[in-house]
């Protein structure tokens, strides 16, 4: 004979694994607000005035200048 299974008891499981589900899927959206707020600021931070970047290549030595300007005109 096939054994069977208690109705109530599978779908207060699945309830249970719902709400841990519920739960992590808030948690993961606050943190990706979080992330997109940081984000929003330094983009603003860095649209506000130039950001200058120099690297030198290991291989050769040459110095490499990167210049972000955001909406801001550079100041002379």
């Amino acid at each position: 004979m096939a054994k069977k299974t208690e109705p109530n008891k599978v779908s207060e499981e699945e309830a249970l694994d719902i709400e841990r589900i519920k739960r992590r899927l808030d948690m993961l959206d606050r943190r990706l607000d979080n992330i997109d707020s940081m984000i929003t600021a330094v983009a603003e931070r860095v649209m506000n005035q130039p950001v200058t970047i120099s690297i030198n290549c290991p291989h050769c030595g040459k110095s490499i200048e990167i210049a972000l300007i955001g909406k801001g005109k550079p100041a002379k």
